[in-house]
């Protein structure tokens, strides 16, 4: 059974603002009656079998706002809301997903369904105090960039002096600055990496991509977006922090995807390191013709083979099989096509920076041939016996393998703080 999530965002998914019809919304609101109990922060449970999905609606008289804190969906306007007096109507439109919730207020609850895609599940809303609300222990910055302003979490150095600090770049797909994917997997790898790093006296920045949770609004149409637009990104948040003065030196740490965004931004700022964790060193098209090798029928791998070469052209592939459509759906093409170009180790060979290469000997989606590929154009090259891809400590079984993802009690692995810090700090 596949499993169905209340938005479904792809390996190069990004969610996009919508307008609002709130002036519509007031005229009618003004035809409606309305009990005042709606009004305030409300958490919900979505019953999807074997998977239930929280989420949470703000609302107001006239308007409100929508989030889904495990896809890093915050405060997204809502499109339609009707008040008739103890029943609500609400429609939230992201990228062209429409989610309808019909809810009825009863003993302090509001109970209803929740429809998307013409699936309709329960749903029951709970006042929200904010109590459960996730502690931040980060300063959030806003860095200007193309077509706006990037949020980023600041892990200021725990001594409060100037202090190195590293940026750190989160993979591909939809996976926010904790290091967690908006598809419902929560293992906190990134944050926990951000926070130890910060308590080690080395500063750190992390963030969501644009398109994705704090920075959602930064993109309004997903097809615009390429892997050189994520690179720039990267690049403004090194010239912003080789400008301030607490800062006495700038690196780079690139997980997965991360790795090449890294390479491509040093290319046009210089950072004093680059350590690159996971990443692949041949061209994506190949690894990705790897990887489903042993995923997909021959039928399936040789379509998606035919399918890739024309995306390496400047084509875009309409007809495709269902079984494919999540890898490579149409909208995503013209990214998969900007990241098909370019030849990590190629990138990196034009460097002149210290750089490490890590790479776990449980990691399940990278290996070590991309890791000894990219160790020909780096400083040093390090295997981390037992760390996986989400920097846990793993076996190699699948099944046990991946419940690491969605565990975010267990720590990092025990040799990846040590290696990072010492190369940074050059001790």
């Amino acid at each position: 059974m596949k499993r169905w999530l209340v938005i479904c965002l792809t390996a190069i998914a990004l969610l996009a603002g919508c307008s609002s019809t709130q002036e519509n919304n007031s005229k009618k609101q003004e035809e409606q009656t309305m009990n005042t109990q709606f009004l305030g922060e409300w958490t919900g449970t979505i019953e999807v079998p074997q998977s239930p999905l929280v989420i949470n609606i703000s609302l107001e008289e006239a308007k409100g706002t929508f989030s889904v804190p495990i896809q890093g969906l915050k405060n997204f306007p809502i499109e339609t809301l009707r008040y008739n007096g103890d029943t609500v109507d609400i429609t939230v439109n992201v990228q062209g997903q429409k989610m309808v919730i019909k809810g009825t207020l009863a003993d302090g609850k509001i109970e209803g369904t929740f429809t998307q895609s013409g699936a309709t599940f329960p749903v029951t809303f709970i006042p929200n105090d904010g109590s459960d609300a996730e502690e931040v222990t980060y300063k959030e910055v806003s860095i200007p960039v193309k077509d706006g302003e990037l949020k980023v979490a600041l892990q200021p150095a725990a001594n409060g002096e100037p202090s190195p600090v590293a940026i750190i770049i989160a993979g591909s797909g939809p996976t926010d600055k904790n290091g967690n994917s908006t598809l419902g997997l929560s293992n906190n790898s990134l944050k926990m990496l951000a926070e130890q790093l910060a308590a080690n006296n080395i500063a750190t920045i992390r963030y969501d991509k644009r398109g994705l949770g704090d920075n959602t609004a930064l993109v309004k149409n997903p097809t615009d977006v390429t892997i050189d637009t994520f690179a720039n990104d990267v690049a403004s948040i090194i010239a912003y922090v080789k400008a301030q003065p607490s800062f006495t030196s700038v690196h780079v740490i690139g997980h997965s995807e991360g790795a090449l965004l890294g390479t491509l931004a040093a290319q046009d700022e210089a950072v004093d390191t680059l350590t690159l964790i996971a990443g692949t060193g041949r061209a994506i098209d190949e690894v990705l013709i790897e990887q489903l090798s042993a995923q997909v029928s021959a039928a399936l791998l040789e379509e998606s083979k035919e399918i890739i070469s024309k995306i390496k052209k400047g084509e875009i592939v309409e007809e495709i099989s269902n079984d494919l459509q999540m890898m490579f759906a149409v909208p995503n093409q013209p990214y998969l096509a900007s990241w098909i170009k370019y030849n990590p180790t190629e990138e990196l060979k034009q460097l002149n920076n210290p750089t490490l290469i890590i790479q776990g000997t449980t990691d399940l989606q990278t290996n070590e041939k991309d890791a000894e590929t990219l160790g020909t154009a780096a400083t040093e090259l390090v295997y981390i016996e037992g760390m996986n891809h989400v920097l846990k400590e793993a076996p190699q079984d699948r099944a046990a393998n991946f419940a690491t993802y969605s565990d975010p009690s267990l720590p990092l692995h025990e040799e990846l703080l040590p290696l990072i810090e010492k190369f940074i700090k050059n001790k």
